[in-house]
């Protein structure tokens, strides 16, 4: 097997399997029950390719960024968006008006939603495993186009499986309780990036 393809398929089971428990598949799964989900697919997957950009251009040297920075970037990001859903998850609206919208999600364009999933998870990503992964097998097999596409497939690939889930449970649950779920799990994830800052 030549160099590029071990680099590729290196890169892509390494980010795969640090990917998949983690906050992307969440994340990703939470904003595809609030807004459409190919907005959502086209908005995270632009922020994947952003941040695989950036993994494979600096290599080694992104572990180098101090981690109070990254930590309070990830929260500040994470705790706006628990304000928006927890606000709008529990602001009065009538039964049949939430009934109405069980259907699908509201009437956000396609580039709100689209620009809301890359905000949440070029934050998500900053400074995240799968970014260092990327980074670190760059600089240790010297060939970051193949690392670079790798990475990329493979958080694709996670995104893709969050948005499948996501659309699929969305009609069944109560717009509310999705909203209201989705800033919990949104202001733990800023809780646990604040938290890092401790320990």
């Amino acid at each position: 097997m030549s160099p590029a393809l071990i680099a590729l398929f290196s890169a892509f089971g390494l980010v795969l399997a640090v990917e998949l428990p983690d906050k992307t598949l969440v994340a990703t799964l939470v904003l595809t029950t609030r807004f459409r989900a190919w907005p959502v697919f086209a908005g995270v997957c632009v922020a994947f390719a952003v941040q695989c950009v950036i993994a494979v251009a600096f290599g080694s040297l992104l572990t180098l960024l101090p981690e109070t920075l990254v930590s309070v970037l990830v929260a500040g990001m994470f705790g706006v968006g628990a304000f928006l859903l927890l606000r709008e998850g529990f602001s009065e609206g009538s039964e049949a008006g939430e009934d109405a919208s069980r259907s699908g999600p509201g009437p956000v364009s396609f580039r709100r939603s689209a620009l809301t999933s890359f905000g949440v998870l070029f934050a998500a990503e900053w400074g995240d495993a799968s970014q260092l992964a990327t980074a670190g097998l760059v600089a240790r097999l010297g060939n970051p186009f193949a690392v670079g596409v790798g990475a990329f497939v493979a958080l694709v690939s996670v995104a893709g499986l969050a948005v499948f889930i996501g659309a699929k449970i969305r009609d069944r649950i109560r717009p509310k309780l999705i909203q209201r779920v989705a800033g919990f799990v949104f202001a733990g994830f800023a809780a646990f990036a604040l938290a890092q800052l401790l320990w």
